[in-house]
């Protein structure tokens, strides 16, 4: 494990981050907001109103009125504060669910109701079994469920937990397969050039070891699932100018 002292000390490529490295990562006094949840200032700061823009467009459901909404692993940086000044002005009810850790870095508030523990295990306790949601987030979230829990029952938990007419937004996930196809572009190699300093083109070999990672087959697995669990599902863009649209996927899951 890295040495997690500081944010200016950490790779966050190289981390070993899960449930439990999150909740260390919580219990740092010297990171920022963004780093306890794994991201290098330079990742979210300053870009978290476009992102908060991005989630708003594609869970309309957020602008409604009276809304029941879920944030599965909100973190404790600025969205979710973003998500409960929104969810208090619409008279929505929140449901936050992450670790003890996190959950106790987040403002208390009269339509929150918090919960603690992991997605999809804690929707079978007494206090969420049966619960079903208008809106549900999980951004930034997913890569890290895939590599601890069988991401079919991730979709089946959701399937559950949305109400009649509701949708999910699975954002911000890393897609190896996006990923090649940037890097093999004119767009990817100037990208890359630019980033690197250097006039040689990425690499990109013929077979990639895809251990631990999300690709176009996962995805496409789960909108699957999706499907057969009786909900449509959407692979669809992040707006361009969030900082990693070129190479990240967000998944739409609505119950008719």
């Amino acid at each position: 494990m890295a040495d997690l002292s500081s944010d200016a000390e950490i790779d966050f490529a190289r981390v070993e981050l899960s449930y439990e490295g999150f909740r260390n990562l919580a219990r740092n006094p010297h990171l920022s907001v963004h780093g306890r949840i794994g991201f290098p200032d330079s990742y979210r700061e300053s870009h978290e109103a476009n992102i908060f823009a991005d989630i708003r467009a594609k869970l309309a459901a957020l602008d409604g009125r009276r809304k029941r909404v879920l944030d599965i692993g909100p973190g404790c940086a600025n969205l979710p504060r973003m998500l409960m000044q929104l969810c208090q002005a619409q008279d929505h009810r929140l449901t936050l669910l992450d670790s003890p850790e996190m959950l106790a870095q987040l403002p208390d508030a009269e339509h929150v109701t918090k919960h603690k523990g992991a997605f999809p295990a804690a929707m079978e306790t007494a206090e969420l079994v049966g619960a079903q949601f208008d809106a549900i987030l999980c951004y930034s979230v997913l890569h890290y469920m895939f590599l601890e829990t069988n991401l079919f029952s991730v979709v089946d938990a959701t399937a559950l937990a949305l109400a009649p007419g509701g949708t999910a937004l699975f954002g911000d996930i890393p897609n190896l397969s996006k990923r090649r196809r940037f890097f093999a572009g004119e767009a990817g190699c100037r990208y890359h050039k630019a980033f690197t300093g250097e006039d040689a083109p990425p690499k990109l070999p013929l077979f990639e070891d895809a251990t631990g990672r999300i690709d176009d087959g996962v995805l496409l697995a789960m909108i699957q699932r999706a499907h057969q669990a009786g909900c449509d599902a959407y692979l669809v863009p992040q707006a361009d100018h969030l900082p990693m649209a070129n190479r990240r996927d967000d998944l739409i899951i609505r119950k008719p």
